[in-house]
């Protein structure tokens, strides 16, 4: 922390854990929004509702920036520690043709060489509709408030277990990540006290409604158990 001072930085202290606070969180975000776009949204409609809550970067946008390669690794990784969990299969057909985003002048979008802006790409319409039949997706309108709130409430849910795991010491911390580290709104305070200004039993109710929909990942949206403590005790992250 000292060190961090000296040299102007925003510092949290995190236990030791695989991806510690902010990535440990971020692949929950990742892997819902990749369930979302099974279920018939675009990337660019997922990033659009993100980026008009409030987020720097939608999740795909994201991910062209960061190397879709690097995402590979670590779920190639997954599949093996635990075969147990679901993963949307859908960034490994783009990463098999080599699109690992900006660095390779294609992602889930493409690039022009020089420029950073992310354009539509009828090739990954193509890889989408290939892997939506391939898993007989049923496709349905999602808007944009469904969208938020299942990227968002998979961090807090996350972050729930964090604390619980004593990884963080306090949910103003993981706060403090996301919104210095990982283009969370200022605004919104970040998302464990985004959560208690949207209310812990609505937070934790809608996730419910999330895990009763036909086909959905029940395991994913199986409230954290501090999440339903405070819920229950009518209190918050940061009371």
């Amino acid at each position: 922390m000292q060190l961090a001072k000296r040299i102007g930085k925003t510092a949290v202290v995190s236990g030791v854990c695989d991806g510690f606070i902010g990535n440990r969180m971020v692949e929950q975000y990742l892997r819902q929004a990749m369930f979302l776009v099974e279920e018939g949204a675009s990337p660019a409609q997922v990033d659009g509702a993100l980026e008009k809550f409030g987020m720097a970067m939608g999740p795909f946008r994201m991910s062209d920036l960061a190397g879709n390669d690097v995402g590979w690794r670590i779920r190639q990784r997954r599949y093996v520690e635990k075969p147990h969990v679901v993963y949307s299969r859908i960034a490994d057909r783009l990463c098999e043709q080599g699109r690992f985003g900006q660095k390779t002048g294609a992602g889930w979008y493409r690039y022009e060489p020089g420029r950073r802006d992310a354009l539509p790409d009828p090739v990954v319409d193509a890889i989408i509709a290939a892997h939506r039949a391939a898993i007989g997706a049923t496709l349905r309108t999602l808007d944009a408030g469904e969208i938020v709130d299942r990227c968002i409430l998979a961090l807090v849910n996350e972050g729930a277990r964090i604390l619980d795991d004593g990884v963080a010491q306090r949910a103003s911390d993981i706060d403090v990540v996301y919104v210095a580290g990982y283009g969370f709104p200022r605004y919104r305070g970040g998302p464990m006290l985004y959560a208690d200004m949207l209310g812990l039993y609505n937070a934790m109710r809608r996730m419910r409604a999330f895990a009763a929909r036909r086909g959905a990942d029940t395991a994913f949206w199986a409230p954290a158990p501090l999440l339903v403590r405070l819920a229950a005790e009518g209190s918050t992250f940061n009371g």
